[in-house]
């Protein structure tokens, strides 16, 4: 599908990710994120949300997109999903 504009087409290419394959791949973001918060909160000794742990994720990515100088077009796509995420696992 064609968009007038690359924002969007990013962001719908964003929520067909965390709604199709990654959801189908990874399962709810509650429970894959909070396999992973427990795994981070033994190693950091501290308490981590899943919430957390998506906005370290997109951290990441845009740790990545600064720090290289070539960022993909993969790399906003998966900071803005995992934003999405973050959004709905802080109930906003």
């Amino acid at each position: 599908m064609t968009y007038d504009n690359k924002r969007t087409a990013i962001l719908v290419e964003a929520a067909d990710l965390i709604n199709g394959p990654r959801a189908q791949e990874y399962g709810p973001p509650e429970e894959n994120f909070g396999r992973t918060a427990a795994g981070w909160s033994v190693i950091l000794g501290t308490d981590v949300t899943a919430e957390q742990v998506s906005l370290c994720m997109a951290w990441l990515k845009i740790a990545r997109i600064a720090g290289d100088g070539q960022a993909s077009r993969d790399s906003y796509t998966d900071a803005a999903a995992y934003m999405a995420l973050a959004g709905e696992l802080a109930d906003v």
